[in-house]
C-alpha cells in the first residue's frame, strides 16, 4: 500500500497535465488511505502489513466526495477502538488534503489544479493562492531544520559542488535564480546532501558565503572538492576550503563503433 516517491511524482505529473476529475479522485483516495494506514500504525505500534496480534484486518468504508466515492479500508484492532481522524465529521479540510497540497506545491502543480482538488473533497469555496501558501508554510520548518543542521556528526573527505538555475517569483517578477548544492561523501562511501542556497547568480561572493556556512555548521575533514570550471566557484573553493585539493568534473562520452 505504500506510495513510493516515483509513483507520487507520476501522479502529480498527470495532475499537472490534465483536469480529469477521475484522476483527482484517484489521488485523493490513495493519499487518504496512506494517512489512515500511517495513523493506524502509530496507534498500535506496528506497520500496516506487519503480522501482529494487535491487527485484525480491515473494514470497508466509502467516503463520498464531489469527485466521486473514495473506497477506503479502515484497519481493525483487536483491543480498544480506532477511527482515523481524517474521516471525523465536520473536518472541512483534513490532513490528507494538506499533504496533497504540499506535495503538489513542491512538484509545481498549478494553483488551479489544487483548487479543483479542494472542491472535489468538499470544499465548496475552493482554495486561493494565499491559502496554498499558508498551508505550505508548514514546509518551512523542516526545510530550515535540514538546511541548518550540524554537519559534525561524520567527516566528509569528498565534497561535490554544483548549481542549477530555476525560475522564481521575486518582487512580482519571474526571474532566474541560482540554486547551489553541496553533496558530501563519507569515508564509508555514503552520500549526503550537505546544504543548498538560492542566490541571484553564481558569483564568487555567493559561493564563498555558501561554503563558509557549511564550515560554520561543522563540515570538516574535506580532502577533495570536485566542481565544474566556473571561475567564481573555483576561486571560492581555494579561499574557503583551505587544505583541500580541487578537481574539475570529468565528463566521459561513449559512442558505438
Amino acid at each position: 500500500m505504500a506510495l513510493s516517491q516515483s509513483e507520487l511524482i507520476r501522479l502529480l505529473e498527470s495532475l499537472r497535465s490534465t483536469d480529469g476529475i477521475e484522476l483527482i479522485r484517484a489521488i485523493a483516495e490513495r493519499m487518504v488511505q496512506e494517512l489512515i494506514e500511517a495513523e493506524a500504525s502509530a496507534h498500535i505500534g506496528a506497520e500496516w502489513n506487519e503480522h501482529t496480534p494487535t491487527r485484525n484486518g480491515h473494514r470497508e468504508k466509502v467516503l463520498t466526495t464531489l469527485a466521486g466515492d473514495l473506497d477506503l479500508e479502515i484497519p481493525k484492532v483487536r483491543t480498544g477502538s480506532f477511527f482515523p481522524s481524517p474521516l471525523e465529521r465536520r473536518r472541512r479540510i483534513d490532513q490528507a488534503l494538506y499533504a496533497v497540497i504540499m506535495e503538489a506545491y513542491v512538484h509545481g502543480v498549478s494553483t488551479r489544479s489544487a483548487d479543483d482538488l479542494v472542491k472535489a473533497l468538499g470544499g465548496d469555496s475552493g482554495i486561493s493562492k494565499s491559502e496554498v501558501s499558508r498551508i505550505c508554510a508548514a514546509l518551512d520548518e523542516p526545510l530550515t531544520a535540514f538546511r541548518t543542521r550540524p554537519l559534525d556528526h561524520v567527516r566528509f573527505p569528498y565534497v561535490y559542488l554544483d548549481a542549477t538555475y530555476c525560475k522564481a517569483r521575486v518582487n512580482h517578477q519571474i526571474v532566474s535564480r541560482a540554486v547551489v548544492v553541496a553533496t558530501g561523501i563519507t569515508e564509508d562511501g555514503n552520500r549526503e546532501v550537505l546544504g543548498l542556497m538560492v542566490g541571484d547568480s553564481e558569483s564568487e561572493a555567493f559561493w564563498k558565503e555558501f561554503l563558509r556556512s557549511l564550515r560554520e555548521r561543522g563540515l570538516s575533514g574535506v580532502r577533495l572538492v570536485v566542481t565544474d570550471q566556473h571561475a567564481g566557484l573555483v576561486a571560492a573553493v581555494r579561499k574557503v576550503m583551505l587544505g583541500a585539493a580541487w578537481q574539475g568534473f570529468i565528463f566521459c562520452a561513449m559512442s558505438s563503433a
